[in-house]
């Protein structure tokens, strides 16, 4: 083991919420080991162990430990709960009630409420797993081998969740399916086929079934972009932090002298990046959700008239 020199709700967490952080740390993507050769930060996270034929990543680690945080926190603030709050149950409320609002503000008050236990468990998630990786040790104790500039770490112990993109694209494909299931719920089947692909308007006759023809084809194209939604999503979080790792990465070694200063200017961007993709990435969830969840005005008797389409890509 290398240890390398380095620079410097109410948060309600439920089982489902685990269970997504811990499914989101299965190996999607191979997870090869990265070569020790060069310098940077790899693609592919790092196999630690193999517990029952499943690697164990370096990524995958740091995901647990992320969710372990947010786990213990809810618990030593909530376990003697009382109406005039210390200062960590306060702190938690606090927070909670400024996603609750903000939520609110994008899909009204019922869907922020059914849907903030997931939405502010992600957000939170990705955050503090953003600001984890920026810890001093994260990619910097591990195994590697001595170079011409020292001790080089090629297989980290350690490497920001958010930078592996099976991560990502596991809360999104976590995300997806809640998404589903919160749209037939609000709109039933036949709503939520009708915003997809019914007509709207109220022509009728050879007009009417221009329109339909139209609205169908416009439907087929919502749900490409539908799926495409979790591949956006996880490569949008994916890239902006793996781009910031790589970033830090080049200034620790760009003078070695000097590794321990060049990087630290750069922490306070990170910070304000983990925080601003935090948001982008719940944001965009609760638009998606807000849109596909809207009701439209479905006829009772005849689909040739409706509401207003609201696109829900």
């Amino acid at each position: 083991m290398w240890i390398h020199r380095h620079g410097f709700h109410h948060g309600r967490v439920t089982l489902w919420a685990m269970l997504g952080w811990l499914s989101a740390g299965l190996p999607w993507v191979s997870a090869s080991s990265p070569s020790e050769a060069g310098e940077g930060l790899h693609l592919s996270p790092a196999p630690l162990w193999v517990v029952g034929g499943v690697p164990i990543t370096n990524s995958m680690l740091a995901a647990w430990l992320s969710g372990a945080v947010l786990v213990v926190l809810a618990w030593l603030a909530m376990r003697h709960a009382t109406l005039v709050p210390g200062r960590l149950q306060g702190l938690l409320e606090m927070i909670g009630e400024a996603l609750l609002d903000f939520l609110a503000g994008i899909m009204g008050e019922h869907l922020a409420r059914k849907t903030f236990w997931l939405l502010g468990t992600l957000f939170l998630f990705v955050l503090v797993s953003n600001w984890m990786g920026l810890l001093p040790g994260f990619g910097t104790i591990g195994w590697g081998a001595a170079s011409e500039h020292g001790l080089q770490v090629t297989r980290p112990l350690l490497r920001g969740a958010d930078a592996d993109v099976n991560l990502t694209f596991g809360i999104a494909a976590l995300l997806s399916g809640f998404w589903l299931i919160w749209s037939v719920q609000e709109q039933g089947v036949r709503g939520f086929l009708w915003h997809l692909f019914g007509p709207k308007g109220s022509m009728k006759g050879f007009m009417g079934m221009v329109l339909g023809i139209i609205f169908f084809a416009a439907g087929l194209l919502d749900l490409i972009s539908i799926a495409f939604r979790p591949v956006s999503l996880s490569l949008r979080l994916f890239g902006n932090i793996f781009a910031g790792e790589t970033m830090m990465e080049a200034m620790l070694h760009a003078l070695p002298r000097l590794g321990w200063l060049l990087p630290v200017p750069f922490y306070f961007v990170e910070l304000l990046v983990g925080l601003v993709q935090a948001c982008v990435f719940t944001l965009l969830a609760a638009i998606f959700v807000m849109l596909s969840c809207h009701h439209d005005e479905e006829p009772s008797a005849s689909p040739g008239s409706g509401g207003g389409r609201h696109a829900a890509s």
